[in-house]
């Protein structure tokens, strides 16, 4: 959805810890789509299947309440990429992540592009993978890091680079290390890449779970505002 340069923008994000176990499962899984609910279904591992109905639950039932359409009839569909997207005019974009019990939805009205991702706080980045998704100059600044840091920046750098190529709906298909960041008063801010544009915000939200969250958004009118929410599943009833 593309926007004048005179419309505000607005994010909200909603974060939620949902329990693993299948207790809720089917009532979940009542949201989602016919498609969905089989996708569900094919998955081998419980850990995985609840991954997958707890992000798709959570993200109808926000779409749900933006569009007033009930929540397994929100018509999503994938772009060539993979890409979800809310069909129809002027809808909102909106971003989904989830890792190791978190979801994050990324809601966003006047944005062009958003992008949310999450990673847990203790995940181990191996020295390889480094090499393969920063820069020289963000190796550089690991490097320089106290080694008690160290390990949480590393993640950090990962899941703002997640967000951005997200955002853009391109994945690892972009070379990651096209998208580097420096930080300035404590701000990330890219500083490399074809995509380099003042419209381009960069943020990491904060989470009361042991998780990093990132959020890229490209706007025209400036700095969204950004409102970040716990989600509680007893506060939207379900259909």
């Amino acid at each position: 959805m593309q926007q004048s340069e005179n419309q505000p923008a607005d994010i909200e994000i909603a974060l939620w810890q949902y329990s693993e176990s299948g207790g809720d499962w089917n009532r979940w899984m009542q949201s989602l789509s016919s498609d969905e609910r089989g996708r569900a279904a094919s998955y081998r591992f419980e850990r995985d299947r609840a991954s997958f109905i707890a992000g798709r639950y959570l993200l109808r039932q926000l779409l749900s309440l933006q569009t007033g359409i009930s929540p397994s009839k929100v018509p999503l569909s994938p772009d060539r990429h993979g890409k979800l997207r809310l069909e129809g005019p002027d809808r909102p974009q909106f971003s989904l992540a989830n890792a190791d019990g978190l979801v994050a939805v990324a809601i966003a009205s006047g944005c062009d592009y958003v992008g949310i991702d999450c990673e847990r706080v203790d995940a181990e980045i191996e020295e390889a993978a480094m090499d393969s998704y920063c820069s020289a100059d963000e190796r550089r600044w690991l490097v320089e890091l106290p080694a008690s840091e160290r390990a949480r920046a590393a993640i950090a750098l990962w899941t703002l680079k997640e967000s951005h190529l997200k955002a853009l709906g391109v994945g690892l298909r972009e070379d990651p290390r096209n998208v580097a960041f420096s930080w300035r008063d404590g701000i990330p801010v890219m500083v490399e890449g074809g995509d380099r544009d003042r419209r381009w915000h960069h943020r990491l939200v904060e989470s009361v779970s042991q998780h990093v969250v990132a959020l890229a958004a490209c706007s025209q009118s400036g700095l969204p505002g950004i409102s970040t929410r716990l989600f509680q599943d007893d506060s939207i009833p379900s259909e």
